[in-house]
């Protein structure tokens, strides 16, 4: 039998092969392009160095490795730590991933240390724990961004508290609802947004280092020491560690559900963002968006076109279908790691791109803050008060207070309602209001109907009548504007 070919330390080295020597060729080009992903994982570079410290640290206290190579290993990934930060780290596309890159970059400050960063791990617990750390920290980032839009949201509730709105039902004028209670239906929605996003970061919020490949491993690790170090913690201060080693690697179940949650909060934006495009255009002309914030036609000069919320509305499409994507990728992969997930972190990567600019530039739209070198702090969204309250009253808004005021009369609330049905047929053959209704008129309906009927009949009575908890009166809403205001600080 032939001898094997042994290669030297300089062949291996050159092909940049992270694993044995069992291979007889290179990978092709092709594969390498194909199968590498260090071009767009490299933005997990700083929870990656953050993991080799904290897995360095735990070897040294469980005497794996030495105090001289654990100090050798600190200050090697500090210097490849700021090569990245000032742009000047050398990333290798044969050296397939941030893992390999940032390794192999430490072994040759470092020597024969850096190879030893990697006893008791494995790429695939390694992979799993830099996933966590980064999008740990950017839900750390997208929650306080939540509160900058519900403030920004509270702020026009507050200034329109009185203004009163056609509230929809079907798209069809239902019954009139104070505008700022319309805006802070939204703050519930993005409060609850954010609830969402900090219940998922419990359970990303747990430590896979030490499953190693699959099964766990023969070294003595103190899993515990390192999430205590990474953070990875509950409220108690009591470590989180994933406590099986298969689950551990192969699950990407807190990336879909963080997707989960941002498809939410997209869709919420998306629902927005409907309604101000609506709400501009010139059928209903009930807002002004600041011209910072939309574009013009290339062809009709007139137009004003309301870019941002159409953009966010789109994007929703596309974060949505990044959870679509990871679900599907999820689905049918046995126990444990397999390569599949690679394609987990683009998808991740752009849905928390797309949320946080998106709620960057909402709050800025909304509240009206600074979005050029022009100077134009105030008016992201201008209300038109007056054709606001005209729409209100073309779809005979306050025809369910009429019903109410029959049943306190003491009738049925069916055959008040039957009653009202005619009273508003009357009303629409004249071309008039139900306020305009004579009251012998009304009478007619039914003999109960008193003078005061036209204090319930009118906008400003019907939404002060609403005056319980969740409800629109003004009273109501300034009430639910000073609990956000405290619950947001």
């Amino acid at each position: 039998m032939q001898a094997p070919q042994i290669m030297s330390k300089n062949q291996l080295d050159q092909k940049s092969q992270a694993w044995s020597a069992l291979f007889s060729e290179p990978m092709s080009d092709l594969v390498k392009r194909y199968t590498a992903s260090v071009f767009f994982d490299k933005r997990l570079a700083d929870a990656d160095i953050a993991g080799s410290l904290a897995h360095a640290d735990m070897l040294a206290a469980q005497h794996i490795i030495s105090q001289q190579d654990h100090e050798a290993i600190q200050k090697g990934l500090a210097t490849v730590k700021a090569e990245i930060d000032a742009g000047k780290f050398d990333w290798k596309l044969d050296l397939e991933d941030v893992h390999l890159n940032i390794e192999a970059r430490l072994t040759q400050l470092v020597g024969d240390a850096g190879k030893r960063l990697h006893t008791g791990r494995s790429r695939n617990d390694q992979v799993a724990t830099d996933i966590r750390l980064w999008l740990r920290s950017e839900i750390d980032l997208i929650v306080p961004l939540l509160a900058d839009l519900q403030r920004a949201l509270v702020a026009v509730a507050e200034k329109n508290a009185d203004v009163i709105l056609p509230g929809f039902t079907h798209l069809q004028v239902a019954q009139p609802v104070s505008f700022g209670h319309h805006m802070l239906a939204y703050v519930e929605m993005f409060a609850r947004d954010a609830e969402r996003m900090a219940d998922v970061r419990k359970r990303t919020n747990r430590l896979p280092l030490g499953a190693a490949a699959l099964a766990g491993t023969s070294y003595p690790l103190d899993r515990e020491r390192v999430a205590r170090t990474l953070g990875m913690v509950d409220e108690a201060g009591n470590a989180q560690v994933c406590q099986n080693s298969l689950d551990a690697v192969s699950d990407r179940d807190f990336a879909i559900e963080f997707t989960a949650a941002a498809s939410l909060c997209m869709v919420h934006i998306s629902r927005l963002s409907e309604e101000l495009i609506l709400w501009m255009s010139q059928s209903f002309g009930f807002i002004r968006i600041a011209d910072r914030f939309t574009t013009g036609s290339s062809i009709m000069p007139q137009k004003k076109n309301p870019d941002v919320p159409e953009l966010a509305r789109g994007k929703t499409g596309r974060v949505v279908g990044h959870l679509m994507g990871l679900i599907t990728l999820m689905k049918g992969q046995p126990l444990a790691y397999n390569k599949d997930n690679q394609e987990d972190k683009e998808p991740l990567f752009d849905t928390v791109d797309t949320l946080k600019d998106t709620l960057r530039i909402f709050s800025e739209m909304v509240g009206g803050q600074l979005g050029s070198a022009t100077g134009q702090k105030e008016g992201g969204i201008t209300v038109n008060v007056p054709a606001m309250e005209a729409a209100t009253l073309k779809g005979y808004a306050t025809a369910t207070d009429l019903a109410d005021y029959l049943v306190k009369k003491g009738l049925p609330f069916r055959d008040a309602h039957e009653t009202v049905a005619h009273a508003v047929k009357a009303a629409q053959s004249h071309n008039v209001d139900l306020s305009e209704l004579p009251l012998k008129v009304l009478q007619g309906f039914n003999a109960s109907i008193e003078k005061d009927v036209f204090d319930c009949l009118s906008l400003r009575g019907s939404l002060n009548a609403r005056n319980i908890l969740g409800g629109t009166a003004p009273d109501q809403v300034r009430a639910q504007i000073a609990r956000h205001k405290a619950r947001l600080g």
